[in-house]
């Protein structure tokens, strides 16, 4: 799939965009296919595309790509975009990778229809993420395999056809990473509190983590039954997790506090 989309422009050449770059090439994408734009790119970037062949410009021509992908800071969208509006044309789709940034706002500023917002998370990086995306109105089925091919190169890609839901998708998986990583260091710290040596109990906690996801990933079982399998009855997981599953002081709705947050700020970003 990936061979025949055609070619494609990424603006704005960061860890995430290149860790799909990198991906997309792996799984046999042309290079001679692929564009990377930025005005001052680090020197990383500049020896990235001379050893793989790929075209870095400052600037695209009119029509060159047949997608970009806009990888900016939200704060740099809007002009970004506007530098873009003239070197794209009909046929020309454009998707977006950066928080808080509407489908109308892009419409309104690239004056397309053809218009695609997408929502990754960190572990994208490294194959392992999900991304949530929403069509915009001028784009076809055939627009839309096309990017799920290129985003899927990244991990789970999850449609969905309503946009209102994108903050509520961001408070969950774009955010996510951030949660579980402090759930690393809450469970170090607690092992800490439990006499353990500090960095003895950050390993452990780490690789509890790395394990229970492997775990998760292997075993197409749902996460209350995998939960269910480590907890024996009236044992040690047991007591704790009466802690942690209580229905007003555990981790649901402490996480359901935390991510109204998240999703709150996120439709502010998009104001």
């Amino acid at each position: 799939m990936l061979s025949s989309i055609g070619k494609v422009a990424v603006v704005g050449p960061g860890k995430m965009a290149m860790a799909l770059v990198r991906g997309w090439l792996a799984s046999g994408f042309p290079a001679d296919n692929l564009v990377l734009v930025h005005p001052s790119p680090s020197e990383r970037t500049r020896e990235f595309a001379e050893d793989v062949g790929l075209r870095l410009t400052g600037e695209l021509a009119k029509g060159e790509v047949d997608f970009i992908m806009l990888a900016v800071k939200p704060a740099m969208m809007i002009e970004v975009m506007q530098g873009l509006k003239g070197k794209i044309t009909p046929e020309t789709v454009v998707f977006s990778v950066a928080a808080g940034i509407s489908l109308t706002r892009m419409q309104g500023t690239l004056g397309t229809g053809r218009v695609i917002r997408t929502m990754p998370n960190t572990p994208s990086q490294v194959g392992k993420g999900v991304t949530g995306v929403v069509p915009g109105p001028g784009v076809s089925d055939e627009d839309c395999e096309a990017v799920d091919a290129l985003l899927s190169a990244s991990g789970l890609v999850v449609w969905l056809d309503d946009e209102s839901l994108i903050d509520a998708l961001t408070s969950l998986s774009g955010s996510g990473p951030a949660y579980v990583f402090h759930m690393v260091e809450a469970m170090a710290a607690a092992g800490v509190a439990q006499g353990l040596p500090e960095e003895a109990a950050m390993a452990l906690a780490r690789q509890t983590v790395i394990g229970a996801a492997g775990l998760m990933e292997a075993d197409p079982s749902d996460a209350g039954t995998l939960r269910e399998n480590v907890t024996s009855p009236k044992g040690v997981t047991y007591e704790a997790l009466k802690i942690l599953m209580d229905k007003e002081t555990g981790m649901t709705p402490l996480l359901t506090r935390a991510m109204s947050a998240a999703k709150k700020r996120s439709k502010e970003l998009g104001e």
